[in-house]
């Protein structure tokens, strides 16, 4: 992984080029998170990997590191009731652009994972599987991963029936036992679950 993407934009005149990543599209529970992040030109950060190919305990170290060394960050979150409402795509589209405009120094490109690109107030590019690419999408993906799970944490504490913590919301069997032992709660996406909610649980 090089800086061949920034490298390029920086290239054609921008100034502050931003990695943009999700976390949380698939899970049937919880907010869809998004990040954003500036990385000074160059920095190397050892380890640095699209964040669904390290550890949780490599995830948090890097997290650490990202935002002490970046230029700017942002993360934001769309919750479950919203991506009800205007569906996950949408939804994570909604988390990116908030993750853009909330950088303290303002991005003038952004470098998206993917290759969709989603309405943002900047220019940009898609880079399919760019989380394995740019060192700046790498770590948009660490900083929304371990954002969205430390929730998933929290959410464990208040909801422990639903070993939240453990399944972090995606649909393992675990995760369906709860719901058929508890029923579909308030943090559920309910159209992630529409088999079960006409079947009346």
């Amino acid at each position: 992984m090089d800086y061949t993407y920034e490298i390029s934009a920086a290239g054609k005149g921008y100034n502050a080029v931003c990695g943009v990543d999700e976390a949380g599209r698939g899970p049937l529970a919880g907010p869809v998170y998004a990040a954003a992040v500036i990385l000074p030109p160059g920095l190397e950060i050892e380890g640095l990997n699209d964040s669904k190919k390290l550890t949780e305990k490599k995830r948090e170290q890097l997290f650490d590191i990202i935002i002490r060394e970046a230029v700017s960050y942002s993360v934001a979150s769309v919750d479950e009731k919203v991506i009800d409402e205007i569906n996950i795509l949408q939804a994570t589209y909604l988390a990116m652009k908030k993750a853009v405009e909330g950088l303290s120094v303002p991005a003038d490109y952004a470098l998206v994972d993917g290759n969709r690109m989603p309405p943002l107030p900047i220019e940009g590019e898609t880079i399919v599987k760019g989380d394995a690419k740019s060192p700046s999408i790498a770590a948009a993906s660490i900083l929304a991963k371990v954002s969205r799970d430390r929730f998933m944490y929290e959410l464990d504490k208040e909801m422990p029936q639903y070993c939240f913590a453990q399944h972090k919301g995606y649909g393992t069997k675990l995760h369906y036992e709860c719901i058929e032992k508890y029923g579909i709660s308030e943090r559920h996406r309910l159209t992630f679950l529409k088999n079960l909610t006409e079947a009346g649980k």
